[in-house]
């Protein structure tokens, strides 16, 4: 050969020996490199993870309440004002009814306070019920599930959307009701107790029905079935009952704001059975709605 030595096995051995030592000494150089210091390495990427993650917002109950409590008004601010009309119209002629059986007294005030609350339960038990039953049979709740707001904040949402809308019906109910009957409307501001109390308890026995329900069709009827219990319990004089019927009517959540309201007709108004009345019908709004977060927390799932 021109210019070199002959290549020999040995001579090729001790080379590649010595190429081998080479690129060992090159990794021992470029190991010794921190990993945090790269732009693309492990441990980088995992810290801007953790900031990113330590600078995201949470999402807190007041504003997702706001949030979906807008949504729910602007939503159901068309479909539902045409059966708020029927909710009214339809304890108006109830009263109008029981107009040719009661004369006045403590009868005259049971129907005009039942027939009040009655539109509560027509939107804030029946409605809800249906609503939730059909959002839970059509597959509605996937789309809240991925909503990063607590499930509490769309039951109330949804409660008092629906509540806000018995407020006119109610209101012209009581009017109209304490004209008919001649009976003073002296206290009618015990409304802005009675409303949201009272729809908060219907509200969230609505929601609880509607979300157990393993059925769409089911739920409409067992709102409806609360809605009947409602007028049947509410509007009829209690004095006129059988024992039985009174304890269930104890039991309906709407009784303690019919009789709260109704104690506001008397010449002297004990208000602290009113308060009382108020305070059992607050509890029990409470706990129904508690009910129906854990109802949606559980069909949420599934």
């Amino acid at each position: 050969m021109k210019g070199g030595a002959p290549s020999t096995p040995a001579v090729t051995a001790v080379r590649t020996e010595q190429d081998a030592r080479r690129s060992e000494e090159e990794q021992r150089d470029v190991s010794v490199v921190p990993a945090d210091v790269l732009p693309g390495g492990v441990l980088a990427a995992e810290e801007t993870t953790a900031d990113e993650a330590e600078l995201a917002p949470r999402a807190r109950l007041w504003p997702s309440l706001v949030a979906v409590y807008r949504a729910q008004l602007s939503r159901a601010r068309v479909a539902r004002i045409p059966l708020l009309f029927v909710a009214t119209f339809q304890s108006i002629g109830i009263m109008i009814l029981m107009r040719g059986v009661v004369d006045g007294g403590g009868e005259a005030q049971a129907v005009v306070a039942g027939s009040a609350v009655l539109v509560v339960a027509f939107v804030a038990l029946n409605l809800l019920a249906q609503y939730f039953g059909q959002l839970r049979g059509s597959g509605g709740l996937d789309h809240y599930a991925t909503l990063p707001v607590p499930p509490a904040a769309v039951v109330l949402g949804a409660a008092g959307a629906y509540a806000s809308f018995t407020v006119p019906g109610t209101v012209v109910t009581a009017v109209f009701g304490c004209l008919l009957f001649g009976l003073p409307l002296t206290h009618l501001w015990v409304l802005v107790a009675v409303i949201p109390l009272a729809g908060a308890a219907l509200a969230g026995l609505g929601a609880a029905l509607g979300l157990l329900a393993p059925r769409p069709e089911l739920a409409t009827l067992l709102g409806q079935l609360g809605m009947s219990a409602a007028l049947l319990l509410g509007v009829l004089p209690a004095d006129r009952m059988p024992e039985v019927v009174r304890l269930a009517r104890d039991l309906l959540p709407s009784t303690y704001g019919v009789e709260a309201f109704a104690r506001t007709f008397g010449e002297r108004p004990d208000w602290a059975f009113v308060l009382g009345d108020l305070a059992v019908c607050g509890a029990v709004g409470v706990v129904s709605l508690a009910v129906a977060t854990w109802a949606y927390r559980r069909a949420a799932v599934r």
